[in-house]
């Protein structure tokens, strides 16, 4: 735009030699080839000129989108302000920029945004042109659209549908100031940003410096399938358009994963690293706090494999200071959480595009520890003091005390299953080592293992009981002394059902 306005300070004013030149000079500055439509001259009552269908394809390139697609356009300016080379007000209307996409990625850093934009500035610093000459006061323009190009082939370009926009001090040399509302595609939402742009690096709009701070309000996850909630967000930005430093923090009041249905507030501060030619994301840090619990995670948003819409998210996830009921109030459709605990975890996060349930997409891969834990049902905590009272062969009758368990172990999400390859719990005087799976939709148990106990199994009962069960003892004795009982657990969360593994009884005796 700075070359239309300068050709309108400096040619004859005659519309069909404007018209002429306008389109030699934005070819040779550009590189690019260019079409333009009508284009009028008025001089009275005020400098003016209008023009429609502009076009302009860099590099003369047909198999990508035009760089610059302009509807229509009208230059506003006045002799004193043509004489100090300014120009009031340029208005646009149906503007539409693409972004080509680019040759690099977050992660190469042989690509010095500022080292290079330097390099190519001084390289053209003793360059005499228009663009550098001419200002444009104000710049506005409504319902234009920002496109990036995907870079791979069968990918959907990334929309934003830019509602107002306006610009100041506009010219190439300069950084300039504006103010913008937005649509986001994905999660729709409405943003609000200001801050600086440019000055506009042509060899490699991606080297184009920016910064800011922008409002993302009233963001609607239910387009991602299995989830929903009503997203904010608020931050700064600072860098170049290909690698971008956002600094900000999300608020989601009603965050919801709709295996459990149970909405409840999520809060992160974030640091990451964008790609704006591109949309790859590397999260640098991510801080949230949920519920009664903390989470820190680091990884990255890419496109995901060519022929799938959408982006692979890959995060190293640690919880150090979290509840296990919490987790169990996200993933379980029972209010009442199954036990209540403390909770360390760590685990690989993956999470593939696709539109099936954020739950049967999920992919985890860690361990996890609980301590001191209880559960919540009077009738299964009575059970583990029971089994814990037994276990240290304590007389039957004595009051039971009210123990606490900790748990341990490795486990696998995949295709709502989570596999518990090695769990085990301590109770005082017994140990419980299971294998097995807990799905989460159907909440069903499949666990089989073996209990620990210091007891022999006759020590467990008293009286006539336990004379008549020593001679079961060698059953189920244990190197070292005590019992070792194989079991099994079955059933649901809400109705766990345990049982002594009879077959592996047998077979053990055998």
């Amino acid at each position: 735009m700075i070359v239309i306005v300068g050709f309108i300070a400096a040619v004859p004013l005659s519309s069909d030699t404007l018209r002429r030149r306008m389109i030699a000079t934005l070819s040779e500055r550009l590189d690019s080839a260019v079409e333009l439509g009508d284009l009028q001259l008025h001089v009275f009552p005020g400098l003016r000129a209008e023009g429609k269908d502009l076009i302009i394809r860099k590099n003369g390139r047909t198999d990508v989108p035009p760089m610059i697609a302009i509807k229509g356009f009208s230059v506003d300016a006045t002799l004193t302000g043509l004489w100090r080379k300014h120009v009031a007000n340029v208005q646009l209307e149906g503007l539409e920029i693409s972004v080509p996409p680019d040759h690099g990625d977050l992660n190469d850093h042989s690509k010095e945004p500022s080292d290079n934009g330097q390099a190519r500035r001084a390289s053209r610093a003793d360059e005499e042109s228009l663009e550098r000459t001419v200002v444009i006061d104000t710049l506005q323009t409504r319902d234009a659209r920002l496109v990036i190009v995907p870079g791979k082939p069968n990918k959907t370009p990334k929309v934003w549908a830019i509602h107002t926009l306006e610009m100041h001090n506009v010219g190439a040399n300069e950084a300039m100031p504006f103010q913008a509302t937005l649509t986001n595609g994905v999660p729709p939402g409405e943003i609000t940003t200001s801050g600086t742009f440019g000055p506009w690096e042509r060899d490699d709009p991606g080297l184009t410096p920016l910064d800011g701070s922008f409002d993302f309000a009233r963001a609607d996850l239910s387009v991602f399938e299995g989830i929903s909630g009503t997203l904010s967000s608020k931050g700064t930005f600072d860098g170049t358009l290909d690698r971008i430093l956002v600094d900000g923090e999300t608020h989601t009041p009603d965050f919801t994963l709709r295996v459990s249905g149970h909405p409840f507030a999520l809060h992160a501060k974030y640091r990451s690293l964008v790609d704006g030619t591109n949309g790859d994301t590397r999260l640098e840090r991510i801080d949230a706090n949920f519920l009664g619990s903390h989470l820190l995670a680091s990884g990255a948003v890419l496109d995901g494999p060519p022929g799938q819409h959408g982006r692979t998210v890959t995060l190293d996830v640690k919880l150090d200071k979290a509840r296990i009921e919490d987790m169990l109030f996200m993933a379980v459709k029972d209010p009442k959480p199954l036990m209540t605990g403390g909770l360390q975890m760590t685990t690989k996060f993956l999470l593939p595009p696709g539109k099936t349930d954020v739950v049967d997409r999920l992919r985890l891969d860690g361990r996890f520890a609980i301590a001191k834990a209880r559960f919540t049902r009077i009738d299964v905590q009575a059970k583990i003091n029971e089994l814990s009272h037994r276990a240290r062969a304590k007389n039957v009758d004595a009051p039971k005390d009210n123990v606490v368990a900790n748990f341990q172990g490795r486990f696998k999400l995949a295709d709502g299953v989570i596999g518990l390859p090695d769990l085990s719990f301590d109770a005082p005087g017994a140990r419980v080592q299971l294998a097995g799976q807990f799905a989460l939709k159907p909440e069903t148990l499949a666990f089989k293992g073996q209990l620990l106990m210091d007891a022999k199994v006759s020590q467990t009962v008293g009286g006539v009981k336990g004379l008549l069960l020593k001679v079961i003892d060698p059953l189920f004795k244990k190197d070292g002394g005590g019992s070792l009982i194989p079991i099994k657990i079955g059933g649901t969360v809400k109705e766990p059902a345990f049982g002594l593994d009879v077959r592996r009884v047998f077979r053990r005796g055998g």
